[in-house]
């Protein structure tokens, strides 16, 4: 048999076959289809591939309960017989990917794109955990590893353009996302692309019109897409004003898909304190995420993820947030993994700004966020994602009356939001009390123009 790209498959049984499709479409398409991979590894335990993506779709949860969910799969894959040498190659990404040796899986995923360039679910894999340690370029390489075998594959064109975005080649970024959608104008990454191209240019209101056009293909996909792509058309809600619908479209479309998702929950953090931050009243609803985030526990699976989970519960005064910073500590000293010194280095210092802000300390917030915020592309997350972390730093020096320093981060930042209201009433403020008048009125008047 053959999977929907036309790559063999040691399968005798339509069911199976079925299953193993629904992941590789779903995986990379972010339709929930992805799951029914599980009940065909289940009727079908000796199928090692179907065994292969159920355990690595466990392990996409994020969550420190997934290498034991995905560990009976992942027995049945090692114990299959007759595969393929691609394969063989999934089951030891799912094997690496369950043992947390993260290098040896990014490797892995790149030989077998170069060696099987329409293997999607590889090339999927290699882009995650590359841009998960910040390794840009590698996301790009991988992607273009797959060209030009799969030149008629909407999803990989659209890999294609993140990864382009990610190491700031919008030109190219914006070629492939728009060459995506002439195959497929609901692949939803190609979107995200969109997105993020808009966003980095400073077109608030092109970025606007195009993702509400396109907004309708999200209603069925799975919650982490739903969401994410309603997040980025909430950021220009926010530098447009319009603070009913950047409410509504949390309230709506990004906090209440999938509460326990770890996506799901840092998508909700960061929007909910980007809002506080353009000065609007978020009422009650940091409780909510901070109830689920809180049942997370010690969750140290990302650093990324870890430090916005440490933001809420701070935000929340919940004593979880100080068993969370005790177990990042930890996970800080832990040299058997493979990411510690990113914890370390980075992770760590950044975990104390977050815990200082919450504790209104801002002066330690800007010195321990300030040693975090050069690396913190380490930790993985985009640019737009981590700009979460710049925000809270800038917010410790409007607080601390740090006028030059706040000055300078806000007329860098108009470089991708020249016209934001929230940003540009910012700005007003720091001239007033820099003794700059005319630059004042000239920040209010960008605020009144829109």
């Amino acid at each position: 048999m053959q999977d929907l790209y036309g790559l063999p498959i040691t399968c005798d049984n339509d069911v199976t076959r079925q299953g193993i499709d629904d992941f590789v479409h779903g995986f990379i398409s972010f339709q929930t289809k992805a799951v029914n991979v599980l009940k065909a590894a289940k009727a079908d335990p000796g199928n090692g591939l179907a065994n292969a993506y159920a355990a690595i779709l466990y392990m996409l949860l994020e969550a420190p309960a997934a290498p034991g969910l995905a560990q009976p799969f992942l027995d049945n894959a090692l114990a299959a017989k007759g595969l393929t040498p691609r394969e063989e190659a999934a089951v030891e990404a799912a094997r690496l990917f369950v043992a947390g040796d993260i290098p040896k899986l990014i490797e892995l995923s790149e030989a077998t794109v170069s060696a099987y360039p329409r293997d999607m679910v590889m090339l999927k894999l290699g882009q995650y955990h590359t841009f998960n340690i910040g390794d840009f370029t590698a996301m790009l390489r991988v992607a273009e590893k797959a060209q030009p075998a799969a030149a008629d594959i909407a999803y990989a064109h659209g890999m294609r353009a993140f990864g382009f975005e990610e190491c700031h080649l919008l030109d190219d970024a914006e070629a492939a996302a728009r060459h995506a959608l002439t195959l497929d104008e609901s692949e939803p990454w190609a979107h995200h692309a969109l997105a993020h191209i808009y966003l980095t240019r400073g077109q608030v209101a092109e970025g606007t019109a195009f993702l509400e056009s396109v907004a309708h293909h999200w209603a069925d996909l799975n919650s982490f897409m739903h969401t994410h792509n309603w997040w980025h058309l909430a950021l220009f809600y926010i530098s447009a004003g319009r603070t009913d619908d950047v409410l509504a479209a949390y309230d709506t479309h990004v906090w209440g898909q999938n509460k326990d998702y770890s996506q799901d929950q840092v998508g909700a953090v960061s929007l909910l304190a980007r809002i506080e931050f353009a000065g609007i009243n978020v009422g009650d609803r940091w409780q909510d995420v901070a109830d689920h985030i809180a049942k997370r526990g010690a969750d140290t699976v990302s650093p990324f993820l870890t430090l916005q989970y440490l933001y809420a519960l701070g935000r929340t005064h919940r004593e979880e947030g100080e068993t969370l910073l005790k177990a990042i500590e930890a996970r800080a000293e832990d040299e058997t993994k493979h990411d510690w010194q990113v914890w370390r280095d980075v992770a760590l210092w950044a975990a104390h700004g977050i815990a200082a802000h919450a504790a209104e300390d801002y002066d330690d917030c800007i010195r321990f966020l300030g040693k975090a915020l050069p690396r913190l592309a380490e930790c993985g997350g985009s640019h737009a994602q981590r700009d979460l972390f710049e925000q809270i730093h800038l917010d410790a020096l409007i607080r601390t009356g740090r006028t030059s320093q706040a000055q300078q981060v806000l007329e860098m930042r108009r470089t991708f939001d020249p016209d934001g209201i929230p940003l540009n009433t910012m700005l007003a403020g720091i001239y007033d009390k820099s003794g700059l008048p005319d630059q004042a009125a000239a920040a209010r008047a960008r605020v009144s123009s829109d």
